[in-house]
């Protein structure tokens, strides 16, 4: 359900400067939280090297602050590789991470210079011999998860039985299976799953190893890392902690990776929207917004998740109210039996946390325009053909997207 705050109406003075400048509705990324997301996550695991996940928020700003900070990549399609290459962003830093590919995908994979590829299956791993000379692979083991609120060893994943013979073709087929990977899940409760794959993984590292194969070099333990969407905090370091427990059990020689999205990206924005419409139905108030699950806030359809929601408004009295977003849709509803302010025509309704899987997964149903984003607090991070805004009264400045 949607957490609602309240807060006076001059709290919302700053997005409605943003608003005047330009347009409803709005993205507002501050760059500040992405650096804080990102050093966090460094701090909570030291060894481990971080892949951003680009699908989780795909925009220059953050690929550019994130590869300056010195991140690496995780990309899972030939335009996400065309996003990097625009950047400049070096191939060397990117792993491929889908696990099925057309052969057209390795290909501009490799055009690019990612080495790096992942599979699961036989099938997947035929694809590689006529690359085998280019190309090390990780196999990716599948470890279902109860707790996640996104299952990602559904779909994708071996079974360890079945990584035994992976592992063992590829070696007769001559292709280099250099790593071992999972992910467990997005928005894991705990790291109880992550953990248990850990010690399954560094089991079979060291089976292979005394197989006399080519030793197994790499772990990737993919993503999953909380963040909270009720106003709570996820002490990551707490999370993150038996984890560094798990790993310092692997081997010396392999090195650790993780594919975060979600930890870094979620916080980084607030979805900025308007009341266009107003209609008093069966005594409940319906606010119509300019950004709805078909836009901005996609995410409570495929990402299962709900946003803390604020308005600006000084009444302290509150009615049964329902938020729903522009489209002609019945389905485009965004809060329901919500206790809310009336609310008029002009208000102004942000959505908090709404950086992952948001600006990534909005459609142009009805053909209506996607929020603009605009990047509060970037510094120095800058890409040809922007232009610096600067907001004084705001005590930030930024670039619009």
């Amino acid at each position: 359900m949607n957490t609602i705050h309240f807060s006076p109406r001059e709290k919302g003075a700053g997005y409605a400067r943003l608003l005047h400048e330009h347009g409803s509705p709005l993205l507002v990324m501050d760059a500040d939280a992405v650096r804080g997301q990102y050093l966090s996550l460094k701090r909570a695991l030291p060894e481990v090297e971080l892949y951003y996940a680009i699908k989780s928020l795909p925009h220059p700003a953050i690929l550019r602050l994130l590869a300056g900070m010195g991140s690496g990549f995780d990309l899972a399609s030939s335009g996400e590789i065309e996003l990097l290459r625009g950047l400049n962003i070096p191939a060397r830093r990117t792993i491929h991470t889908h696990p099925i590919k057309r052969d057209s995908d390795i290909r501009d994979g490799l055009r690019y210079g990612c080495t790096t590829f992942v599979v699961d299956n036989t099938d997947e791993l035929l694809k590689f011999l006529p690359y085998r000379h280019q190309a090390g692979l990780f196999l990716r083991i599948s470890f279902r998860s109860q707790s996640a609120v996104v299952d990602l060893s559904k779909k994708f994943g071996c079974s360890l039985k079945e990584a035994d013979d992976l592992l063992a073709l590829a070696a007769k087929l001559g292709i280099h299976v250099k790593g071992l990977s999972f992910h467990v899940g997005s928005q894991c409760a705990d790291a109880r799953q992550q953990i248990d794959a850990i010690h399954a993984c560094n089991t079979l590292i060291r089976r292979h190893q005394n197989s006399g194969a080519a030793p197994i070099s790499t772990l990737d333990i993919g993503g999953g890392f909380p963040i909270s969407y009720d106003g709570g905090h996820v002490d990551i370091d707490a999370y993150c902690a038996p984890m560094l427990k798990a790993l310092a059990a692997l081997p010396s020689y392999v090195k650790v990776i993780a594919e975060p999205g979600r930890f870094i990206s979620g916080p980084s924005m607030v979805c900025v929207t308007t009341v266009i419409g107003k209609a008093l139905r069966n005594g409940v108030y319906w606010y119509y917004l300019d950004d709805g699950v078909y836009g901005s806030f996609s995410g409570q359809i495929y990402d299962h998740t709900r946003y803390p929601l604020e308005t600006f408004s000084d009444d302290l009295r509150r009615f049964a109210s329902v938020l729903a977003g522009p489209t002609c849709d019945s389905i485009d509803l965004i809060a329901e039996d919500v206790q809310l302010p009336e609310l008029q025509l002009g208000d102004l309704v942000a959505g908090h946390m709404m950086g992952a899987y948001t600006a990534a997964s909005a459609t142009r149903f009805n053909l209506l325009k996607k929020a603009r984003v605009v990047v509060l607090n970037a510094g120095a991070v800058t890409m040809e053909g922007e232009t610096p805004v600067d907001h004084p009264r705001c005590g930030v400045s930024g670039r619009i997207h």
